[in-house]
Formats: structure tokens, sequence, C-alpha cells
């Protein structure tokens, strides 16, 4: 018998997979929005049970079955649940921020942030879908083929320190339970500056903090002496995407 999580990470692997291919017809959100066995309960019974702060922002019913169809993932699966039901999740104080349907607190949505990066018109095949990002600067994705054909499905990860996009062996589902439940003080050691709560708890959704020296650079030994500014999250992915083609990266990625 397979367990409840085993079988909604399944649904999950499935379902990104399945947006990952191109598209003739884009499915209706009634036919999206799975009635029998969604994923919510699930992903709410985690948000409860999680050790981190997590703050669940409202969702706008036209804005999220908007999300979903633009998405076309179905609320059968826990990333689908997530744009459905939220509009968006806030986790340790809004160090990370997990994409859904969008909010005041976080203005985007999932596939809105998505387009014009991993796709350029609605209903077709990304390579990968951007799901969440952390006030580094660091942007989560599920590989849909871009990063490795045999990894369809495990959410990889920017990383601000040295901009590679590296492997963290996860489901969507697994990312979610690492964001509510991991030490995320040793996943970001020497990125956390003093009092950083303060900053973040006035650092609005949908920017970042660009750090000079750039965190990159290796010109740094101490992140509280380190200068950091406000940047726009769209303007730093983008800084980041042009930067790795700088450097050589743009096909580098860590398996």
């Amino acid at each position: 018998m397979i367990d409840m999580r085993s079988r909604f990470l399944f649904i999950c692997l499935l379902v990104v997979t399945g947006a990952g291919v191109a598209q003739n017809k884009m499915r209706t959100v009634d036919a999206l929005i799975n009635k029998d066995d969604p994923g919510w309960p699930l992903v709410k019974a985690w948000i409860d049970s999680a050790r981190n702060k997590v703050e669940l922002l409202p969702a706008d019913t036209a804005k999220a079955s908007d999300a979903l169809f633009k998405t076309q993932v179905t609320t059968g699966s826990p990333m689908g649940a997530v744009i459905f039901m939220t509009g968006g999740l806030l986790v340790d104080h809004g160090w990370i921020r997990i994409l859904g349907s969008g909010n005041a607190r976080l203005n985007r949505s999932l596939p809105e942030w998505n387009k014009g990066k991993s796709f350029n018109d609605y209903g077709e095949a990304p390579g990968y879908w951007l799901i969440a990002d952390d006030v580094l600067g660091g942007f989560f994705a599920v590989n849909t083929g871009t990063f490795s054909r045999e990894k369809i499905g495990t959410v990889y990860y920017l990383a601000p320190d040295n901009l590679e996009w590296e492997d963290l062996n996860m489901t969507y589902s697994d990312f979610l339970l690492f964001c509510f439940n991991s030490n995320l003080d040793k996943f970001y050691e020497g990125l956390r500056w003093k009092d950083w709560q303060k900053d973040v708890a006035k650092l609005p959704g949908n920017k970042v903090f660009m750090f000079f020296p750039f965190l990159w650079s290796k010109d740094w030994k101490d992140i509280n002496k380190v200068t950091r500014e406000e940047a726009p999250a769209d303007e730093q992915f983008k800084f980041n995407m042009e930067t790795r083609k700088r450097l050589g990266l743009e096909t580098n990625y860590r398996k």
C-alpha cells in the first residue's frame, strides 16, 4: 500500500511532468479542480504542524482561478492546491516566499512570474516552473526538462552565493516540507545578518536584497559588513541569469 504522502508526491510529479508537455488545448478551470481527491487538506495539515513560521496569504477567487488556468496544474497536486487556495506563503518571517495566485503582500502569481522567464505565452511548455524565492535573491524552480531529463519534477535552487542551479533532490512536496520544518539557519549559514528579521519584515514581496560586494564574488567575509539595497525581484532574476552567461555558467547544473 502506498501511504498518503507518497501518493501525493507521485501525483505532484505526474502533474508537473504533464505541465512540461506542449498543450494544444488548455483545460478549463473546472477540469483542473479535483473535488474527489484535493491536495489542499494535506498541504494545510503540513502548514498547521510546521516548525517554522508560515503565514498563509488569502487568495482572491478570481485571481486564483486565473492562476490555476494559466498554470494548467490540478488542485489534486500540492502545487495546484497552493496556487488555487493561497495568495502565497511567507516562511520564516517572509525569508522564503512560495508563490500562489498573488496577494497585496506578494503581488505576483506563479504563472505571471514565470511568463517571460520559463515560457513566453500561456499554454507553452516551460522548461521549469519558478515556484519560490528568498530575500537573498535565490530562486527555486521545479525542473520540467531544462536542468535534467532524468530528474523531471525535481526542485533546483539558483544560489545567490555561486549562481549555480543546485539540485536539491526534492519534489515540490518535499520542498514545502523543507520550508516548513527544516533548520533554515543551517541552510543559510553565513548568509543571515544580525537582526535580519526586522529588515525582512519591511521588505515588499516583489523585492529582494541586492548585496555589494555581490555574494557570488567572494570579495566579502562577513555578511554583517556587506551593503544591502532593495531591488525588484524581477530585475534580480534577470541580472543573475545574464551574469551566469557572462561567467560561462549557462549550461552548468549541479546534478
